[in-house]
């Protein structure tokens, strides 16, 4: 996509692998829980602004700073691809350049990850029996359309193979449409250059009304039959769970982090060493560890969908 509107590729590549990097486990759960169990210390949680940090200063990689030394570019994006900030609410981000928009590159990853992530978890429902495909056939036309014409020209190839051709056909749809509306909202900005793109009021990067809708009814369906799903919500609440037992007992017990935590907790309040710990833990590592502290069953952990 990046290639299409003639952007900035190795940027919007970086963007892509970088965005995601402060996510603690159980996705957005498992963020809503660390927001909450640090605000009763007077902070919260932000994945953007966590992903910041760890590449600002978490990260020790060289002997004369912090950080991984990142381009501004790289580090504006990680802040403002998702959101914009206050600069009266966030002072601290004040070099970000909050009165102003990001370039396209850091515009075009919140699209182009809702596209990837509607898609995967339609495709992981499917996989794990959570999908019910005479459902979303009724609830989401433009997928229903799709799907009909490959079954006109398919009829005899099996479920799979026609739900994935369809999937493949929505991705097309969702991404061209991208392109094409986010060329056509350039065009009539006036803005030529990066400097310009900034100061366009609006962020220009986005789907047409018609995809925007389509791509509601998609995630409308995913939220009312997969994330919603007892089966998700009810391993979502025990996991949650799981991480505020661990919360609660490396910010109460000396010595239970490894030492380099411990060393840093030393320096810092220990709230923020036991968010960052535990954020920068995968799923089944934080399960692990509370087995470990606290017993019980191990078990295993299906797949974590975005929004869930």
């Amino acid at each position: 996509m990046a290639a299409a509107l003639r952007i900035n590729t190795e940027l919007v590549e970086a963007l892509a692998l970088v965005h995601d990097i402060g996510h603690p486990p159980f996705g957005h759960a498992g963020e809503r829980k660390l927001d909450e169990l640090m605000r009763v210390h007077g902070s919260g949680f932000d994945h953007n602004l966590h992903a910041l940090r760890i590449v600002e200063h978490f990260e020790h990689r060289y002997i004369g700073f912090d950080g991984l030394n990142l381009t501004f570019e790289v580090r504006e994006g990680i802040v403002k691809h998702s959101r914009d900030y206050s600069a009266a609410r966030h002072p601290e981000l004040s070099e970000y350049l909050l009165d102003l928009r990001p370039p396209l590159e850091s515009q075009l990853i919140d699209w182009v990850d809702e596209i990837a992530y509607n898609s995967a978890d339609l495709d992981d429902a499917l996989e794990a029996n959570l999908l019910d495909l005479d459902a979303l056939r009724g609830e989401v036309p433009f997928f229903t359309d799709f799907y009909a014409r490959i079954e006109a020209t398919h009829p005899g190839a099996r479920m799979r193979l026609k739900f994935n051709e369809a999937l493949r056909h929505v991705i097309d749809h969702l991404v061209s449409d991208l392109i094409t509306n986010t060329e056509t909202l350039i065009e009539h900005s006036g803005a030529r250059t990066a400097d310009e793109i900034r100061r366009v009021p609006e962020r220009l990067a986005r789907f047409s009304e018609a995809a925007r809708a389509e791509n509601a009814q998609l995630k409308g369906f995913l939220f009312a039959h997969i994330y919603n799903h007892p089966l998700i919500t009810e391993d979502s609440q025990r996991s949650v769970a799981c991480l505020a037992a661990l919360f609660t007992y490396y910010l109460e017990q000396q010595d239970s982090m490894p030492e380099s935590q411990e060393q840093a907790a030393r320096q810092i309040p220990r709230h923020f060493v036991v968010c960052d710990y535990i954020a920068g833990m995968t799923d089944l590592f934080l399960l692990r560890q509370y087995q470990e502290h606290f017993g019980g069953a191990a078990r295993s952990v299906p797949p974590t969908f975005a929004s869930s």
